[in-house]
């Protein structure tokens, strides 16, 4: 591993992830939307990370990410972690809207834009995005997260695909955890088979250099969405799946 750019490396497990691999000696771009987050990094790991505010729901997010590839002298593997995801009952459509622009659009905006610099600047780099178990079926406390999250998937086996058409050397890994304890879940709620950053982030450390197709993490959520995946929409839709 060389140089790796991180887009939500301001907490969760982007941000553990940045630590893990700046302290390791290897070149670090962090992006995030919160520049003090960032400015942490960038004073705890001067020489190994290099930051810029990205917002991946703005138009500017693609010159900014090109700004950061150039601090970093360059870019070998792109990780996409940033995302927001909350269960939403009540089904309020501009919850559903906020959840979908930043997990569908901006993800498109992002993958995109590492995919073009790979393919212009030598035609090959990997490009790792952190997705969810929860993309195996819609969810109805979660429909827009889930529904984005099979979005993502489903956009990377298209990019794979033109990576194959246009024969560049791209290798794609999807990363797909389970409950992470992060700053994304409630402080109120207890999830089901939930994990920890410490128990979580090797396993993505470990997918990144590996480099799998696609990594559940972990091994108990890997038997649940091998259910899940048996199971016929008209079952599907009359089950009652509890997210807390």
């Amino acid at each position: 591993m060389k140089k790796i750019l991180i887009i939500g490396a301001s907490s969760g497990i982007g941000r553990r992830v940045a630590e893990e691999l700046a302290s390791r000696g290897i070149m670090v771009g962090a992006a995030a939307r919160s520049i003090k987050a960032l400015e942490e990094l960038k004073r705890k790991y001067p020489d190994t990370i290099e930051i810029e505010q990205i917002d991946i729901n703005e138009k500017d997010a693609s010159s900014k990410m090109h700004a950061l590839i150039k601090k970093m002298g360059g870019m070998d593997i792109y990780f996409h972690v940033s995302g927001i995801g909350y269960s939403n009952p009540a089904m309020e459509p501009e919850r559903e809207v906020e959840i979908i622009a930043t997990n569908a659009c901006g993800f498109a905006r992002m993958i995109s834009t590492a995919y073009r610099y790979f393919r212009d600047n030598g035609g090959r780099g990997q490009i790792v995005a952190l997705t969810s178990v929860a993309g195996t079926n819609g969810i109805g406390q979660m429909a827009a997260y889930s529904a984005s999250k099979k979005f993502d998937q489903t956009y990377l086996v298209a990019m794979e695909q033109l990576a194959l058409e246009e024969n560049l050397d791209i290798r794609f890994t999807d990363i797909r955890p389970g409950w992470v304890r992060t700053p994304l879940l409630s402080d109120e709620k207890e999830y089901p088979m939930e994990m920890t950053l410490d128990y979580v982030v090797p396993q993505v450390i470990r997918a990144i250099v590996k480099h799998p197709r696609v990594a559940v993490i972990d091994w108990r959520y890997n038997i649940l969405v091998g259910l899940w995946r048996l199971i016929p929409n008209f079952l599907w839709t009359k089950m009652s799946i509890t997210m807390s």
